[in-house]
Parts: C-alpha cells; sequence; structure tokens
C-alpha cells in the first residue's frame, strides 16, 4: 500500500518537472519571436524608408533599432515577472 503511495507522489513529480520544462520552452520561444519580429518590422521601416530616401544604411540600422527595442521589452517583461515571483516567495518565507 505504500507503495502505491510512493508511485502516486513519483508520478507527480514527473508531471510537475514535465510542466516545468514545457514553461521554459514556452518562455524561450517566446523571447526568440519578439527578437525577430523586433528586427524584422524595423528592419522593413528601415528598408522602405531607406528606398523612398536612397540611404541604404538605413536597413541594418533599422535591424539593429528593432533589436534594441526586443531585448529591452524582454528584459522589462521578463524582468518584471521574475521580480514578482520573487517577492512572493519572499513573502510566504516571511509568515
Amino acid at each position: 500500500m505504500a507503495d502505491q503511495g510512493n508511485e502516486a507522489a513519483t508520478r507527480a513529480q514527473e508531471q510537475a518537472a514535465a510542466e516545468g520544462r514545457a514553461l521554459g520552452l514556452e518562455t524561450g520561444w517566446m523571447v526568440f519571436s519578439y527578437l525577430l519580429a523586433g528586427m524584422a518590422a524595423y528592419g522593413i521601416i528601415g528598408w522602405l524608408i531607406g528606398r523612398a530616401v536612397h540611404i541604404q544604411l538605413l536597413f541594418p540600422l533599422g535591424m539593429l533599432l528593432g533589436l534594441g527595442i526586443s531585448i529591452g521589452y524582454i528584459i522589462h517583461r521578463f524582468g518584471r515577472q521574475l521580480g514578482a515571483e520573487r517577492s512572493r516567495k519572499e513573502r510566504t518565507v516571511d509568515r
């Protein structure tokens, strides 16, 4: 009977570990998509403006600007999320 309890606990731990890995993959893909989308969007804007004013340097500058904005947004979004989780843990430890 105690063996069944150990099996259930082991299955619960394995399921929790799998959910943690899935959450990590989801976050990784989200960060990757933000980086690509920022570079693509600002690269296209830079390319269009560069074609209009005949300055080809605006395309790579637009891509770099988009990359910088994306990195800033990622730090803002996920840094705030991690900070909230840490403060929640600190509050539960203090109790």
